[in-house]
């Protein structure tokens, strides 16, 4: 097993590493602009994004005890969504090229969305399975509210809305990072430090309550907290499907599904995944800079049946 985890941490290591200098065209004094500038703020931005929806993938999947439970199955990015556009409907001459705006009216509908899960969660009187369905609820009326809301937005804002919504890392400098940063370090550290309280969870509610797990707090402490990271994530990038609902599955099967293992190789796996998709994408189409919530989704969906076929997914 210590040799499986050292040899998917160095993979991981590796491919962070390599994922800058794919492309080539770096060997002038407009090369090491590129690679500074453009690319190394994109890999660190990707290594942030990608251990942050990892992480949050499993913990959320050992909260709802539910192999298919993401952020995003709560109503996180279906929040941030429809605060893009409500905020591009609303302000259309404030907005066009106010990223800033942009990102805070994302993280404003994501937190609006978190809050609200997190109070069921925190109250008791919901079953896990209730919060869930009321998740999947808010993604849905998420959902048509932003459609509708496309009635009313002008040519510009639904585009900008859309181009957002394919998710994105394309950044110059390290602007993105700094502002990233603090959410990130805030949320893994959180996360991490309830390892011990999710592997007892995994093993029922039953069992956490007699070894003095406070499972309310530990749900709400990893909903409330996956969320934050999450809704920061993506009010920058916009939605990148599919990370943190692959990348623990993919752990699961290269490792194990003890939450000691799980959930720091889930962060480690997922920030490497994310930052050589990125990187893939950037190449894929000379003079084209797809996004790389494009080529997650294609990856993802094949990759999850696959792994779905293969081995049945676990707690």
């Amino acid at each position: 097993m210590n040799r499986r985890i050292a040899l998917v941490s160095l993979t991981s290591i590796g491919l962070l590493a390599i994922s800058p200098f794919l492309g080539g065209g770096l060997g002038d004094e407009l090369g090491s602009f590129v690679l500074w500038q453009l690319r190394f703020p994109r890999a660190l931005l990707g290594l942030l994004v990608g251990a942050t929806l990892g992480l949050s993938g499993a913990v959320y999947q050992t909260i709802f005890s539910n192999p298919l439970a993401t952020p995003s199955t709560v109503g996180t990015t279906a929040g941030a969504s429809l605060g893009v556009l409500a905020a591009l409907v609303l302000w259309p001459g404030v907005l066009i090229g106010g990223t800033p705006l942009v990102a805070f009216a994302a993280f404003g509908g994501a937190l609006l969305v978190t809050l609200l899960i997190a109070s069921i969660a925190a109250s008791g009187r919901a079953r896990v399975e209730d919060v869930l369905l009321v998740g999947i609820g808010i993604t849905l009326a998420s959902s048509a509210v932003y459609t509708g809301l496309q009635f009313q937005a002008d040519m510009s804002a639904t585009f900008q809305a859309v181009r957002w919504s394919l998710g994105s890392l394309d950044t110059v400098g390290y602007g993105e990072v700094l502002v990233l940063l603090p959410f990130v370090v805030l949320t893994i550290a959180a996360l991490l430090l309830q390892i011990r309280a999710m592997e007892t969870l995994a093993g029922g509610d039953e069992r956490a309550h007699s070894q003095g797990v406070n499972v309310v707090q530990t749900r709400t402490i990893g909903l409330g907290m996956g969320a934050l990271g999450v809704g920061a994530c993506v009010a920058l990038c916009g939605p990148i499907a599919f990370v943190g609902l692959l990348v623990p599955h993919l752990v699961r099967l290269l490792l194990s599904a003890n939450r000691r293992i799980l959930l720091p190789m889930s962060a480690l796996v997922g920030g490497a995944f994310l930052t050589i998709c990125d990187a893939v994408a950037r190449v894929a189409l000379p003079g084209r800079n797809l996004p790389v919530g494009v080529l997650t989704a294609a990856l993802g969906a094949p990759l999850l049946i696959w792994l779905v076929v293969r081995q049945p997914s676990g707690r």
